[in-house]
């Protein structure tokens, strides 16, 4: 068996590679986590339209449209997770042919060599990074799902129930939904994250940089994009 000190010797590049992609991925989900709270961001700004959606379904005696919107995102999710499902089972094909793998990466300028067992290990990490996928859509799929019970439940107009009530039904439905697109969009950016490990197959530096160009693009889009600008422009502010 190999020392840990020597192998951490002859993987140093790679070890540090891979401590930089686990800061840009968990840092990222940390800091925009914390940020959504004071800082206007896309989830911050879709929550508020939330609120005011379910608001708005309270006052409707057919909610047949909110029911449908709710079974379109659904499908959306459904998708995904589909599709997770598929990739994991190519990445656990490839695990069977590991050296056809690195002889068809090897012809790949700067591609540095690697060994069995290092493609092993990086082609293990995909596979955790999409299960982890897999269990945030199929969550998300749950929650759409309660969704839709709490719609189904909600008050209607007839019931002449107080206003602090129809805030507070509109206020629970609203951070439902909220908490199904949050896990949706973790399962997004876990896709962005394993695109990045793409370049770990071909040289540890390009592995850095497109990690923290995965950073980089997704903080642009979900706090300074123009969409971000179109729905603060809606809200009047």
């Amino acid at each position: 068996m190999v020392p840990v000190h020597q192998f951490m010797i002859e993987n140093w590049l790679n070890l540090i590679a891979l401590i930089w992609f686990l800061i840009c991925f968990k840092g990222y989900m940390f800091y925009a986590r914390r940020r959504s709270f004071d800082t206007p961001c896309l989830a911050s700004m879709l929550h508020m339209y939330r609120k005011e959606w379910m608001l708005r379904m309270l006052t409707r005696d057919v909610r047949i449209a909110d029911t449908t919107a709710i079974a379109n995102l659904e499908r959306g999710v459904s998708f995904f997770a589909s599709t997770t499902m598929l990739i994991l089972a190519g990445l656990m094909t490839i695990l069977g042919s590991t050296q056809a793998a690195i002889d068809v990466v090897a012809d790949i300028p700067f591609a540095m060599t690697a060994t069995s067992a290092e493609w092993e290990l990086k082609i293990l990490l995909l596979i955790s990074l999409f299960v982890y996928a897999f269990f945030k859509f199929t969550w998300s799929l749950r929650q759409y799902g309660f969704v839709s019970i709490m719609i189904g439940g909600a008050p209607l107009p007839e019931e002449k129930v107080s206003d602090m009530q129809i805030d507070a039904h509109a206020s629970r439905v609203a951070k439902m939904t909220s908490m199904a697109a949050n896990n949706f969009n973790l399962g997004l950016r876990t896709y962005y994250f394993c695109l990045a490990i793409l370049g770990w197959f071909i040289n540890p530096w390009l592995f850095m940089a497109l990690s923290g160009g995965v950073v980089y693009i997704l903080y642009r889009r979900e706090f300074k994009s123009s969409t971000l600008n179109t729905l603060m422009m809606s809200a009047g502010e």
